[in-house]
C-alpha cells in the first residue's frame, strides 16, 4: 500500500470519528434538544440522556427547562396621580414547550425582558402612589397575568413578578413623612377627646350618685384629706363645706 493511500485512509477515520463524536450528544435531566432536520423541526424535543444526532443533515438547540430569575432594571414611572417615582421587579419564568420557544420568538429570555419592562410601566402608569405602596401583592399578580398571556404563544410560563424597590423623589418623601405625623397627631388627639368624654360621663354618674345621698360627699372629702396627708412636706390647703360643720353650730344655738 503506498503511502498516500494510507495516509487517505488515516485522514478518512480522522473524519469519520470527529462526525460520530458529532453526531453524539449528552443532554443534562434540565435541558431539552429541539432537532432541526434539513431544515424542518421535529415536533418533540429529545433528552435528557443520550441523544444521536446525525450531523450536518440535523442540527440541535439545547435549551433549559430551568426556572430564570430576570431582575427588571429601574424604570421611570408617572403615576395616575403625577408622581414620578423609579421601579424595579424581577420575573421569574420558565420555558414550558422547547419548540415554541425556539421557533416562535428568536430569543425568547430578551424578549420576556423587554415585555417586562414595558407591561411594568404601562400597569403602574396607571395607579396611584398610595396604591402602588399599599396594594403591591395585587399589582404583583395583575404584573404576572399579563406578561405570562403574552408569553404563552412563545412557550414560556411566567410564574412570579414582584415589584421590588419603589424610589420616591426626596420632596415626595418628606411631604409623606408630614402626612404620617399629622395622622399620628390626629389620632392622638381624637383619643385624648374620647378619653375626655369617657372622664366626663363617669363624673355625671358620680354627681348624680352624690346628689341622691348628701353623705357620700363628705365622705369623699374624708377620703381625699386621708390621701393628701400623707405628703408632710407641704402645705394643704382644703375646702371644707358648711354642710360638715353646720350641726355644730346648730348645737351651740342650742345651748345658747
Amino acid at each position: 500500500m503506498s503511502p498516500q493511500v494510507s495516509f487517505g485512509w488515516l485522514l478518512a477515520g480522522i473524519i469519520l470519528v470527529i462526525v460520530i463524536f458529532r453526531w453524539i450528544n449528552i443532554l443534562k435531566e434540565y435541558e431539552r434538544g429541539v432537532v432541526f432536520t434539513l431544515g424542518r423541526v421535529d415536533p418533540t424535543p429529545r433528552g435528557p440522556g443520550l441523544v444521536l444526532v446525525f450531523w450536518p443533515v440535523q442540527k440541535m438547540t439545547v435549551v433549559s427547562l430551568r426556572t430564570v430569575v430576570l431582575d427588571i432594571p429601574p424604570q421611570d414611572v408617572i403615576t395616575r396621580d403625577n408622581v414620578s417615582v423609579k421601579v424595579n421587579a424581577v420575573v421569574y419564568f420558565r420555558a414550558l414547550n422547547p419548540v415554541k420557544a425556539i421557533c416562535e420568538v428568536e430569543n425568547y429570555i430578551y424578549a420576556t425582558s423587554q415585555l417586562a419592562q414595558t407591561t411594568l410601566r404601562s400597569v403602574l402608569g396607571e395607579v396611584e402612589l398610595d396604591e402602588l405602596l399599599a396594594e403591591r401583592e395585587k399589582l404583583n399578580q395583575k404584573l404576572q397575568e399579563i406578561i405570562d398571556r403574552h408569553t404563552d404563544p412563545w412557550g414560556v410560563k411566567v410564574s412570579l413578578v414582584e415589584v421590588k424597590h419603589v424610589d420616591l423623589p426626596q420632596e415626595m418623601q418628606r411631604a409623606m413623612a408630614r402626612q404620617a405625623e399629622a395622622e399620628r397627631e390626629k389620632r392622638a388627639k381624637i383619643i385624648h377627646a374620647e378619653g375626655e368624654y369617657q372622664a366626663a360621663q363617669r363624673l355625671a354618674e358620680a354627681a348624680s350618685v352624690m346628689q341622691q345621698e348628701p353623705a357620700t360627699l363628705q365622705l369623699r372629702y374624708l377620703q381625699t384629706l386621708t390621701e393628701i396627708a400623707t405628703e408632710k412636706n407641704s402645705t394643704i390647703v382644703f375646702p371644707l363645706p358648711i354642710d360638715t360643720i353646720k350641726p355644730f353650730f346648730q348645737l351651740g344655738e342650742k345651748k345658747g
